[in-house]
């Protein structure tokens, strides 16, 4: 079986040694939304909320994930957007395992077969996506 925290850990190795870097964007929350006479609590310095892509180089946007689903989902359809409307990226690449790949892991993880279906049933684009290529990979 493989181990998706030791198959992250290799992409990161290998993908830093080619002058690609993650990018932090620290977050900074509104206070607007919240009702009356309601202070919250906002972390700040070193504890403060962040976003971070797996790695970018010039304006592409690379994540890997052998994760759960709901990431891969996240990752494509809102992180990069979330980094293009800072500028940070132009278009992205999202990696994961296809679905053979995936049934050979230790834990459960999503699969490319999953996020094509989904984008295939979600229509058309929306004027808030980006140029993404979702990367299946097998052994």
């Amino acid at each position: 079986m493989f181990s998706p925290t030791r198959l992250n850990k290799s992409f990161k190795k290998e993908m830093n040694k080619k002058d690609r870097a993650p990018h932090k964007e620290i977050c900074t929350y509104s206070d607007e939304y919240y009702t009356d006479g309601y202070t919250p609590t906002h972390k700040t310095g070193s504890n403060s909320p962040y976003r971070e892509m797996d790695f970018v180089k010039e304006t592409l946007g690379i994540e890997v994930q052998f994760g759960k689903y709901a990431f891969m989902v996240y990752n494509v359809c809102a992180k990069m957007t979330i980094f293009h409307n800072l500028e940070i990226i132009q278009a992205g690449i999202e990696i994961v395992p296809v679905k053979s790949f995936a049934q050979e892991m230790s834990t459960g993880v999503s699969y490319f077969e999953q996020i094509v279906w989904d984008l295939q049933q979600r229509g058309s684009s929306s004027d808030i996506d980006i140029p993404v290529l979702v990367l299946g990979i097998d052994v």
